[in-house]
């Protein structure tokens, strides 16, 4: 939900696990305000001109108190970003937002990560999807 027109728009997939657009650190500081934990950076350096640097995020992240890690995913995630996907999420306490350009990858690999350690069925990561308003019929 848009707290306003600046902000970043938060997509909640479980109680846990959260997928947004590209954040920038303002988003980083409302994040932290709304409980999350640690931040999961999926999008690569330079991919598109003018998005905001990993560092600055990362930076705030530090200074808000949260976790953040990089997981660059150009693609289609491989079964290793979804595996340090899964271990970065289960290794922290608390809800987790993992962002992309869109969010598409962020889900995509937390959902792979999913199936592949057997947490969840296709049909319930399909339907977890739709939900979160992201269609993972290709991904999975």
């Amino acid at each position: 939900m848009r707290e306003d027109d600046h902000m970043t728009e938060f997509r909640k997939v479980t109680d846990g696990f959260w997928v947004s657009p590209q954040i920038r650190p303002d988003d980083v500081r409302a994040a932290a305000e709304r409980g999350f934990t640690l931040i999961v950076n999926h999008r690569p350096e330079g991919e598109e001109p003018g998005q905001p640097e990993g560092e600055s995020i990362a930076e705030a992240a530090r200074a808000a108190g949260l976790a953040y890690v990089a997981i660059p995913v150009r693609g289609r995630p491989t079964a290793e970003q979804a595996q340090a996907t899964t271990e970065a999420v289960s290794a922290t306490q608390g809800p987790v937002l993992a962002y992309c350009r869109s969010g598409t990858r962020s889900i995509a690999a937390w959902s792979l990560g999913q199936a592949l350690t057997g947490e969840r069925t296709r049909d319930e990561l399909l339907g977890l999807g739709a939900a979160a308003g992201y269609d993972l019929e290709p991904w999975l």
